[in-house]
């Protein structure tokens, strides 16, 4: 007998762990996840950021706690995985959100700045996906990860934007996607990827300053930026049994961008 299709989206008695959590689109996924049903574990740098994310989270009856890390370093992120098994007992669902970006020409970017914004965008989804793996999905044989990517790895870099780093890692994020769904599928685990378009966030900032919310919004075909809740029905979609047969997909929320020829 088939599930009602209420139930599939129900992720209660799941526990969720979502990186770069405390604000933005990775707050929104945990907001969406927590109100499936899930529990909730955020992590991100600023412990300040994330008591004020878990206390609006808990505003709204959802379990949610936090650990302070930086995502970009091996042993501290691996530590968040252990104190997430050690206090939640598992890791149903794990959101690689953790970001950075840094604007420069090509021509002039700092390597340093290529390393930071490779060490958090990329290698560090690599290195939470493999202990969440090890301490929880593959014993279990089942496990959800969803990667954020963007739709600047989806294509090149319009010339307004000078992000090289950036748009490279989340072409990365994307293969990386792909290349994990295929390899890690015999153990049920699932592995999506969603790619925002420009949202409002501190990361674009800058550019909806310079370039104009406006015209951002007039090259999307629904003529508008993503909003507080664009994400979450695709997040629940790839963290529940609704997306059990979903694998190694890129799910662009980009108000139409790229499907426009040069998007």
């Amino acid at each position: 007998m088939t599930e009602r299709v209420q139930s599939l989206f129900d992720l209660s008695g799941q526990v969720a762990l979502v990186t770069g959590g405390s604000r933005g689109l990775g707050l929104q996924i945990a907001e969406s996840l927590g109100e499936a049903g899930a529990k909730i574990m955020l992590s991100s740098r600023k412990a300040a950021d994330l008591e004020e994310a878990v206390a609006h989270l808990q505003d709204r009856g959802i379990d949610a706690r936090w650990i302070a890390a930086d995502a970009a370093d091996e042993a501290q992120a691996r530590g968040v995985v252990a104190q997430t098994m050690e206090r939640l007992g598992q890791i149903d669902i794990l959101v690689n959100n953790a970001g950075a970006t840094w604007g420069a020409p090509a021509e002039s970017h700092p390597l340093e700045a290529w390393d930071k914004v490779m060490d958090l965008n990329i290698r560090s989804l690599f290195v939470f996906a493999q202990a969440a793996a090890q301490a929880s999905m593959i014993p279990r044989r089942s496990g959800r990860i969803i990667n954020v990517a963007s739709i600047a790895g989806l294509g090149g870099n319009p010339s307004m934007m000078k992000t090289i780093a950036y748009n490279t890692s989340k072409g990365a994020v994307v293969n990386f996607t792909r290349a994990l769904a295929g390899e890690w599928g015999e153990y049920g685990i699932t592995v999506n990827a969603l790619a925002p378009g420009f949202f409002p966030s501190k990361m674009t900032k800058g550019l909806l300053a310079t370039v104009g919310a406006e015209k951002l919004a007039a090259a999307a075909p629904l003529r508008r930026l993503g909003d507080d809740e664009d994400l979450k029905g695709a997040a629940v979609l790839f963290a529940s049994r609704a997306g059990k047969h979903i694998t190694g997909q890129i799910l662009a929320v980009d108000g139409g961008v790229s499907a426009l020829v040069g998007g």
